[in-house]
């Protein structure tokens, strides 16, 4: 069966990243695909900030990746660039932890200004983690993301519609991954 990790940047707790975040592991939960959630947040700082690549703390995270067939990676965009939260994270994950998996980036902005930043700041240091599936983004403005008084989620149909397919394409890429690395595992 396939595992998803879904990777929240964002440096606050609750935020509209985090929301869209869960929200979309709860329909990758609905279609049979397990899922876990870590934040970024969560790890201890200084570990981040100090570059401690042998830190016990990243051990789990690490272990984590390496089992999932998927990543989801959710960022806000702060200043045209995903987080440095979420920089520090990834500068600590071996060369090419994201070799053979499918990554599906969201990331949340104050306005659509800031779209292209996914292509232009994130997509090149997963590339240099060895990512090569990488799938369209789903961009959503802070207005398109409603939280409700409950902690759920609201979100415009539009951003809706195209999280929904962008998940669809995810499942799809996921299950033939595993699919092809079964049969390779067998011819070999």
């Amino acid at each position: 069966m396939a595992h998803i990790l879904a990777i929240a940047g964002s440096p606050s707790h609750p935020s509209r990243t985090y929301s869209i975040l869960e929200y979309t592991t709860k329909i990758l939960s609905q279609q049979g695909l397990t899922t876990e959630i870590i934040s970024v947040r969560d790890l201890p700082a200084e570990d981040l900030v100090y570059g401690r690549y042998n830190s016990a703390a990243l051990e789990q995270p690490k272990a984590l990746l390496e089992q999932a067939s998927g990543i989801i990676i959710a960022t806000p965009i702060y200043k045209a660039a995903y987080t440095g939260l979420l920089k520090s994270f990834l500068d600590l994950l071996p060369q090419k932890a994201l070799t053979n998996k499918i990554i599906l980036p969201i990331a949340t902005g104050g306005t659509i200004a800031h779209l292209l930043s996914i292509e232009y700041a994130l997509k090149p240091v997963l590339g240099e983690l060895g990512a090569r599936h990488i799938l369209s983004t789903v961009y959503a403005v802070d207005k398109q993301i409603q939280i409700q008084p409950d902690g759920s989620i609201n979100l415009d149909p539009e951003i809706d519609q195209r999280l929904q397919e962008v998940v669809k394409d995810f499942v799809q890429a996921v299950n033939n991954s595993q699919t092809f690395n079964k049969e390779l595992a067998l011819a070999n």
